[in-house]
């Protein structure tokens, strides 16, 4: 098998005529027959006993040539795609016979490759990161979420008030008739939770247990059609009152919620984590200037198919989340009314930039000559084994070392960036409010540029302002992304009937007949979700 020519016919385009030998194709033509040979019925012959010189004679000498090709279409694409040192973004197609004979094959392909790249001065970024220190309301917040959790309620002889939990039956009237939906019995309800509607829990506030009571309410514009802006009467008894009662603060507390013996040193444990988050947040923000920028600082005309890749593999890591949680995409996008374009569309933006991003980075990789190591492919191995919690040898098996390669020297890309760039430390209140303010104008300008143009006339002429968007790439776990591992296949074919009810092969013709290769891309998601 080998090249016989590779031309480029458009923008990231290319047209490869490939020949595969006859010793290749005949083996192949083997493997066809065998495959089939037990369906195979012809007269003078049992089922299965005729012999491949027999069958073709009988349906014809390229009756297995289909089947044949598509046994060396993968392994002949893929060396072809090696010798012209091509790097494909989607399924060849357009795939036609040249030539066909017992001597060999001839066919050709039209394949989408990856874009050429250039980059901008990548070592010289201005980025900022946001420092927060740990102050003492940050430990007492943590500490009172922690309360909250090992909070009690108990029942209390007194009249209801805001934060109470009770327990209520009610039915609702409008104009006198009760209304579907609007009865309950032993219902509890956290008075100032904002459960139900405005008004209803502030008015059950100073009753005590055993009274029955009105609480008249008026329904909000916004409501269910039947009930939107209408006057309602609940009838309310009140059955229970249980106050909240917050554990106390002391070395018991600590004992009880972690694995310190004081209080104290469950507090500097606290303020320990909390540091951690907000230094791993500050570098979460630097990464993301760092992706906008340099999706910024890219020049290259990407094809539109991987950007739809992109946003394949968005939704298809959306659907295991909302499988996880025990629905099916199809039924989230039901019950939320969308559709699964506009689904699509929300990810539309995020997937652009990390493909960006990607395409950058590797440049950045490719202009640095970073060498790879055996033992960094393997510790990274071992990552994504943790990571994902799997055998490293079946991640092998899914993700290729020369992907992981590609993994692990955009990550030293992103790594010399930050070393490279100036890194300025601000307060962080100041640098959210900076972001704010940027937003704000930004989307100013985005209104701006959509209303309609005025007309222009021979006294005065506008020029509308246009701006670049701003773009900003999602972090990924660990800062990187998982490679795909791909292998192309060949389109499966079937045998046809014969008259006399048994299979037989059918005859192919051998003229430029179009075929579609089929791309199985597996990723080490796809593995943990089954």
């Amino acid at each position: 098998m080998s090249l016989k020519s590779s031309e480029k016919i458009d923008t990231n385009l290319y047209e490869l005529v490939i020949d595969v030998d006859g010793e290749t194709f005949n083996n192949a033509i083997n493997q066809a027959f065998q495959k089939q040979r037990k369906n195979i019925t012809i007269p003078g012959f049992r089922k299965g006993k005729a012999t491949r010189g027999m069958v073709e004679r009988y349906y014809g000498e390229g009756v297995f040539f289909e089947d044949a090709f598509e046994i060396v279409y993968p392994d002949a694409v893929e060396a072809a795609l090696n010798e012209a040192g091509l790097e494909i973004v989607d399924n060849p197609f357009d795939v036609d016979f040249k030539e066909v004979s017992k001597d060999g094959l001839t066919f050709s392909l039209k394949a989408t490759v990856k874009p050429e790249v250039e980059i901008g001065d990548y070592k010289s970024l201005e980025l900022k990161k946001p420092i927060a220190e740990v102050t003492d309301e940050d430990v007492a917040a943590e500490l009172a979420t922690q309360q909250e959790r090992g909070a009690r309620f108990v029942e209390v002889d007194r009249e209801a008030k805001l934060d109470d939990l009770t327990v209520i039956d009610f039915e609702g009237f409008v104009d006198d008739v009760a209304f579907e939906g609007g009865k309950g019995e032993g219902y509890e309800l956290t008075l100032g939770s904002g459960q139900f509607i405005p008004g209803f829990e502030d008015q059950i506030v100073g009753h005590k247990v055993g009274e029955e009571f009105d609480v008249n309410v008026k329904f909000p514009e916004d409501y269910v059609e039947e009930l939107a802006a209408k006057d309602a009467v609940f009838k309310v008894k009140l059955n229970a009152i249980k106050e909240k009662q917050l554990p106390e603060l002391n070395d018991d507390f600590a004992m009880d919620v972690s694995e310190y013996d004081t209080l104290d040193e469950y507090k500097e444990h606290i303020k320990e984590d909390l540091a951690k988050t907000k230094e791993d947040a500050a570098n979460a923000e630097v990464d993301s200037q760092i992706f906008e920028k340099l999706a910024d600082l890219l020049k290259a005309e990407i094809p539109e198919v991987m950007f739809e890749h992109e946003v394949d593999n968005a939704v298809q890591d959306f659907g295991y989340q909302i499988q996880s949680q025990g629905l099916d995409l199809q039924t989230y996008l039901a019950y939320t009314g969308m559709t699964e374009e506009a689904l699509r569309d929300s990810f539309r933006e995020r997937a652009e930039n990390q493909v960006k991003v990607r395409l950058a980075l590797e440049k950045i990789a490719e202009l640095e000559k970073f060498d790879v190591t055996d033992e960094d492919v393997d510790a990274q191995y071992n990552k994504l084994a943790e990571q994902y919690d799997m055998d490293v040898e079946t991640i092998k098996s899914i993700l290729p070392a020369e992907d992981i390669k590609k993994d692990v020297s955009t990550t030293k890309a992103l790594d010399i960036v930050k070393e490279t760039a100036t890194i300025t430390e601000v307060d962080a209140n100041e640098f959210i409010a900076e972001s704010v303010a940027e937003k704000v104008e930004e989307a100013e300008e985005k209104a701006e540029e959509k209303k309609p143009a005025k007309k222009t006339t021979a006294k005065k002429t506008t020029a509308k302002k246009t701006t670049a968007k701003k773009t900003t790439a999602k972090k990924e776990d660990d800062g990187e992304k998982k490679p795909a591992a791909k292998k192309t296949t060949a389109k499966k074919t079937t045998t046809k009937k014969a008259d006399d009810g048994e299979k037989k092969p059918a005859a192919k013709k051998t003229t430029a007949k179009k075929t579609t290769a089929k791309k199985t891309t597996k990723k080490a998601d796809d593995e943990k979700a089954e």
